[in-house]
């Protein structure tokens, strides 16, 4: 017979029953308990964990209903399947990381269990969270961001169950990553269309200060614009985000699209006529948006689904999600 290591926290707002059902389903995910074995008997729990006879029962019946355990009359309940926990960690759930989400859910074994949170690059956030998962599931995707502690928070995590995923900032040689690139990937989108580009006055990158898209795409849009010859700006501050007539908008924010979107309507500018736009991330509604809101983008349906083959298999992986330039009206 299996041992089970479970304290019943009665300060919990999880009712008792199942916290139990998560300690079974933990243990079989950490694989402390194996298909095949007998779990603790229903009087042996309610004399260790100071349960009830119908808690314990009712937390066996939702694990047989779930197809997680099984019984054999006048033997016990027993092990039935082996769990995948999967610990998903986005910084924030946006409408390209739906579509992110939304190809990994799909393309995920289904006896596989997700847990989605999410760390708003809040570093104490990410470290708490992660703190707390740590040896509580099979694998860990993890979207990384720019601060120095997050690679002394990532190395908690056992280096073959975690996948880095969309950036791979402080990821170690012997980590897997599923990414984007926004450096080359940008300077060769653009390459691929500098003629349409060559049709506005200048070339403007608005770098809000509340973004945190990578920085290096500032210096390979620098690197662009001085090799073709592009008369270009950057500008940070809102102030400065005052939309002219002639020129082309690079924008790596959606609540700045919305400004210059904003702003074509009170000066009576068309997108794609008056002034140009390419934003950052394809979403659903772009291809739809003033006849078409050109986009450089990363396949995020391909990322979802190569983070999901890493979580099937187990197998490592380094992988650059390509990036391309879809053309539309506004440019």
């Amino acid at each position: 017979m299996a041992s089970l290591k479970f304290t019943v926290d009665n300060n919990s707002n999880i009712l008792k029953y199942h916290q139990l059902v998560d300690a079974i389903i933990d243990s079989i995910s950490r694989n402390e308990l194996t298909v095949g074995e007998m779990l603790p008997s229903v009087n042996q729990l309610m004399k260790e964990s100071h349960l009830s006879r119908d808690t314990v029962f009712k937390a066996y019946a939702e694990l047989k209903q779930r197809g997680i355990v099984e019984s054999v009359p006048n033997r016990g309940y027993f092990v039935a399947k082996k769990i995948t926990r999967v610990f998903l960690f986005l910084d924030t759930f946006k409408a390209y990381k739906e579509v992110l989400y939304g190809s990994f859910r799909k393309h995920l074994s289904k006896d596989i269990n997700l847990d989605l949170n999410f760390h708003h690059y809040n570093i104490r956030v990410f470290e708490t969270i992660i703190n707390d998962a740590v040896g509580k599931y099979t694998r860990y995707v993890v979207m990384n961001f720019d601060h120095m502690r997050v690679p002394e928070i990532i190395r908690r995590i056992p280096t073959e169950q975690l996948l880095i995923i969309d950036w791979k900032i402080h990821s170690l040689p012997e980590h897997s990553y599923i990414a984007q690139d926004f450096g080359k990937s940008v300077y060769h989108c653009l390459s691929k269309s500098i003629t349409k580009i060559r049709k506005y006055q200048r070339f403007i990158y608005y770098y809000p200060s509340f973004t945190y898209h990578p920085k290096e795409s500032i210096d390979y849009f620098k690197k662009f614009c001085v090799e073709m010859s592009i008369p270009c700006k950057i500008i940070y501050e809102q102030a400065d985000f005052r939309i002219k007539k002639g020129d082309l908008y690079f924008l790596v924010s959606d609540r700045t699209l919305v400004m210059f979107l904003d702003q074509c309507h009170k000066k009576n500018l068309t997108p794609g006529e008056d002034v140009g736009v390419i934003s950052y991330n394809e979403t659903p509604m772009k291809k739809y948006v003033e006849s078409g809101i050109s986009v450089i983008s990363t396949d995020f349906e391909l990322m979802g689904q190569k983070a999901a083959e890493f979580v099937n298999s187990g197998k490592k992986i380094k992988y650059i999600v390509p990036t391309t330039l879809k053309i539309r009206s506004s440019l």
